[in-house]
């Protein structure tokens, strides 16, 4: 890599938890994406690009929501992929010790690109590796196991009741991704983990399948 000998460095996870001796083992599998940094707090110089690979079918991911949704009883569907995605947004915020902010913006400024759908939060944020695991089809955030880092970690189901701000609003519980297939062809996330510098960004796109 170019280490000086009377160079110092770092090794960390996307996360920038530094690799030790310790932590050795169960940090570094195959396929993990590491940084060699002066510092664990140094700034990335360059945007950094992590390929996630997973083996379902195309109609898994762009087609899996669509039964659940035309099967809704002749009932405008729409506004339950919407509660999918809010839904998200409700479980991050849920361990706010202030205000729980989600906003939804409808973008048609063509000059920006294509129509979208925005949900935005003040959230917990992801980490890479909770991203990765959200890509990842059927992978419940709720049954997270071994080395899967949950998309929420320390996320705790509420109580049942009406769905409101305080419980999950998932209608069908096809997830995310399913929901956002259903509305368009893309879903692009931007997240930065409150604990961290970085801000991380995942692209799923129809085309690209």
């Amino acid at each position: 890599f170019g280490i000086s000998s009377n160079e110092t460095f770092v090794i960390t996870t996307t996360n920038r938890t530094e690799i030790t001796e310790d932590n050795f083992s169960k940090l570094v599998q195959d396929g993990v994406t590491l940084y060699l940094l002066q510092s664990v707090d140094q700034m990335l110089l360059l945007a950094t690009k992590e390929r996630i690979d997973f083996l379902p079918h195309y109609d898994t991911l762009v087609k899996s929501g669509m039964y659940e949704y035309y099967a809704s009883e002749g009932q405008n569907p729409l506004p339950f992929a919407l509660a999918e995605l809010i839904d998200n947004s409700l479980s991050a915020t849920s361990q706010n010790t202030g205000i729980r902010s989600i906003q939804i913006k409808l973008l048609f400024d063509e000059s920006q690109g294509k129509p979208a759908v925005a949900v935005i939060d003040n959230g917990s944020g992801m980490t890479s590796k909770q991203l990765n695991n959200w890509a990842v089809y059927r992978l419940s955030k709720f049954t997270r196991q071994g080395d899967f880092e949950s998309d929420h970690s320390g996320y705790v189901r509420p109580l049942p009741v009406p769905r409101s701000l305080n419980s999950d609003i998932s209608y069908f519980g096809v997830g995310g991704k399913q929901a956002v297939f259903f509305v368009g062809q893309s879903a692009r996330m931007i997240s930065k983990p409150a604990t961290s510098q970085d801000v991380h960004e995942l692209v799923l796109s129809k085309e690209d399948f």
